[in-house]
């Protein structure tokens, strides 16, 4: 892509130009993007089930011979289950089986690993994919979002990293056309509008109160934050130096 596009002001005035990155051009490949947001929602889980020594970790065992030892359950009116072995010989409480005070649980659930793996190469194609899609005006208006008649990627100029009032954020993003989707994240627990930045200035601080809006470096950009929910399309506002970093950028698979 070798066209030009609007970086616009605090002002939502148009400031300058700014090569749009070649990732916008990556094909769209949904099977790859929701394969990635899987096995990352998947690797946050964390491994289920019980320990297999649980209930088992004491020196309670079993002890029913007539001869050979002290410790005896036979002719003593006791039941012949694991007990503790206390000083002096004795018998002590019961331990280990289900029953007794701190046993093994009788079914416990079988342990799980929840990790799906995918390789690195289809990882870094769905990240691209996903990036491109945010370009993509009907993937957006799928996903709910109303997208600003202005040019997009939408791109801001660098000032906006360093703003560090909520309200002033708010009023940056209405003047980009973005309060009706401010105004849906407010009525229904959905995901609004992506900042993505070169660096936080305060910019990370004064979003984090607006429903719906995330706000994270190109660095820390991730499949999961471009497509909640497997659903690529997210309505995405670019600061000036992350966009031109991200043309600087080099994947793997390229």
């Amino acid at each position: 892509m070798s066209e030009k596009i609007n970086v616009y002001s605090l002002k939502c005035e148009v400031k300058g130009k700014v090569q749009v990155p070649d990732v916008f051009d990556t094909e769209y490949r949904p099977d790859l993007i929701q394969k990635a947001v899987v096995s990352m929602q998947a690797n946050k889980r964390q491994v289920y089930g019980s320990n297999e020594r649980a209930g088992l970790q004491t020196s309670a065992d079993y002890f029913g011979r007539r001869r050979g030892t002290y410790r005896q359950t036979i002719n003593r009116g006791q039941s012949r289950l694991p007990r503790e072995k206390p000083g002096g010989g004795g018998l002590g409480k019961v331990r280990k089986v289900p029953q007794s005070l701190g046993g093994r649980r009788a079914h416990p659930p079988k342990k799980k690993n929840w990790i799906k793996r995918i390789n690195n190469k289809e990882y870094l194609y769905a990240l691209e994919s996903a990036i491109a899609a945010t370009n993509n005006v009907e993937l957006l208006t799928k996903r709910g979002h109303i997208p600003p008649n202005l040019s997009l990627p939408l791109i801001i100029e660098d000032s906006f990293e360093s703003l560090n009032k909520t309200k002033d954020v708010i009023t940056i993003l209405t003047k980009l056309e973005l309060s009706n989707d401010l105004e849906r994240a407010k009525k229904k627990q959905v995901r609004s509008a992506l900042i993505i930045t070169n660096e936080d200035g305060g910019i990370v601080r004064a979003s984090r109160n607006i429903p719906g809006v995330d706000t994270v470096r190109l660095d820390d950009l991730d499949v999961e934050l471009l497509a909640p929910g497997t659903h690529a399309g997210r309505l995405t506002l670019w600061t000036q130096k992350a966009i031109e970093k991200l043309s600087n950028t080099k994947f793997e698979n390229e």
